[in-house]
């Protein structure tokens, strides 16, 4: 190890000043005139990239000084030993972190430049590591390398990203629970969403149920799934998104018209969605999920003053969940079938009395749809129970499938209801939440999951999708600092009965 200098020469800033100096000479030598603009770019950005790095280094040996004048006038408990050193990669390269040891006997060495640079325990820096977090929510992990490669230099490989982006994600939890929503008046709807989505995983990574299906399954054919046959590859991944909204009456009109738009009536618009919590995991169970949605709609609506509408898509599970955590918590909730699902069932029914391409398929649809959205559950269920009727029995598969969905389902249609309060009666907000963080990352063509990774990017997206990530980063540096600063110290510590 090379000692420190023992002074501080005249100019520490020597060597960054030397390379900017020859920077503006090149760029005014008469050679460089005859360069074109992206040549130009392509120069300013490699050169200055390494006066940046430059100055970063020559401000750390600078404070290296500075620090080992300072501990030895303090007499630190300890012995103090110089030339310690440390790599730190940051966003504008490599440098070389100089810094002192206290030192003693049955203790970790401690270094009081890492805790007033607030250094990292690995090698990357934290501007590394939310660069990382950036770009690999982004693309692929082979993009995101890339993407940093380019802007950085050789500063980390991909296995490093992923472990940064994994690491990058601990604090999550942590910080929704202590975060406080901003309060809303008692007006204003409160609207839960909830939604599952399966997630391609590495076998290992597979629920136990999953993964015994998957050993005992034998596929009729080797090079395709057979008709009916599953792959047996997917983790269900749980979604849930909390959000405000205006309550915004209508019609059933409004929303399905037999006849077509005349464009002489508006039609009265649904309520929108503001203030937009999204959450969602691949490790934690469905009911953990919900719990996490019931919290911030908690936070949100503490006194339960506010109307709670719950929009789901008719799973059965999903809805005793959510009846149970309301019940445990003393909330009432209002379930809402998605109107998007139902219409579904009414067009598998429609395709039993008519053909492919007959018009008047989409006329019985939208008159069994206005029949739901008037209240009159029931009376659809008898007219489809009536044309099923009359048909053989190899015709009636999807009256019967539509029959048995609206039967199941009868006390979570009260659309007549929702559309006069101002509810949402569709599942929009949360299906698009699924495309978004789910279909536009971890279903990218080729893409195999392990836990750790799909949980981190799952909740990194959510996060920026929030628009949380710097209050997040904030957070999440603060709680690193507190983990480093007890990991350190604790064998100061003793402990008594």
């Amino acid at each position: 190890m090379e000692p420190y200098a023992d002074a501080v020469t005249d100019d520490e800033f020597a060597t960054s000043r030397n390379l900017f100096d020859r920077l503006i000479a090149d760029l005014a030598a008469p050679i460089t005139g005859e360069l074109t603009h992206a040549e130009l770019e392509e120069l300013c950005q490699e050169r200055g990239r390494e006066i940046m790095r430059q100055l970063l280094q020559d401000h750390l040996d600078l404070r290296a000084l500075g620090e080992e004048a300072r501990l030895a006038a303090g007499r630190p408990a300890g012995r103090l030993e110089k030339g310690h050193h440390r790599l730190l990669a940051t966003v504008v390269g490599t440098v070389t972190v100089r810094r002192c040891a206290i030192r003693a006997p049955g203790r970790h060495n401690h270094y009081p430049a890492d805790e007033g640079l607030a250094l990292p325990a690995g090698r990357h820096s934290h501007g590394l590591a939310k660069l990382a977090v950036m770009e690999a929510v982004r693309g692929s992990f082979d993009a995101a390398h890339a993407a940093i490669t380019a802007r950085c230099g050789s500063v980390i490989g991909k296995r490093q990203i992923e472990d940064l982006v994994v690491s990058s994600a601990t604090d999550i939890d942590g910080f929704y629970t202590a975060r406080t929503p901003v309060p809303r008046t008692a007006e204003e709807l409160l609207v839960l969403s909830v939604d599952g989505k399966g997630v391609v995983m590495r076998p290992e990574a597979l629920r136990p149920d999953t993964r015994k299906a998957a050993a005992r399954h034998r596929h009729r054919f080797r090079t395709r799934l057979a008709s009916g046959e599953k792959p047996y590859r997917k983790r269900m991944a749980t979604l849930v998104v909390v959000h405000d909204a205006v309550p915004a009456p209508r019609r059933s009109h409004d929303v399905i018209s037999l006849t077509g738009r005349s464009g002489h009536r508006p039609v009265r618009a649904g309520p929108t969605a503001t203030g937009k919590w999204i959450y969602g995991s691949v490790i934690e169970p469905a009911q953990q999920v919900i719990a996490c949605a019931f919290d911030q709609a908690g936070a949100r609506d503490a006194a339960h003053a506010r109307p709670w509408v719950v929009l789901v898509d008719g799973d059965p599970h999903q809805i005793r969940l959510l009846q149970a955590e309301a019940t445990r918590r003393g909330a009432t909730i209002h379930i809402v079938c998605d109107l998007i699902h139902v219409l579904e069932y009414c067009w598998r029914a429609a395709r039993n009395l008519h053909t492919a391409d007959d018009p008047a398929a989409e006329q019985r649809v939208a008159a069994w749809a206005l029949g739901l959205l008037a209240g009159n559950t029931d009376q659809v269920i008898d007219d489809m129970t009536t044309q099923a009727a009359a048909l053989p029995a190899d015709r009636r598969e999807g009256l019967q499938a539509a029959i048995g969905y609206l039967t199941r389902h009868r006390e979570f249609l009260h659309y007549r209801h929702a559309l006069e309060q101002g509810w949402p009666i569709a599942t929009g907000v949360v299906e698009g939440t699924a495309r978004h963080l789910i279909g536009d990352r971890l279903e990218i063509t080729g893409a195999r999951w392990g836990l750790a990774g799909a949980e981190a990017i799952l909740k990194l997206r959510a996060v920026i999708s929030n628009g949380d990530l710097d209050a997040y980063w904030a957070y999440h540096l603060d709680r690193e600092q507190r983990r480093l600063h007890q990991a350190r110290h604790q064998d100061k510590y003793t402990f008594t009965a």
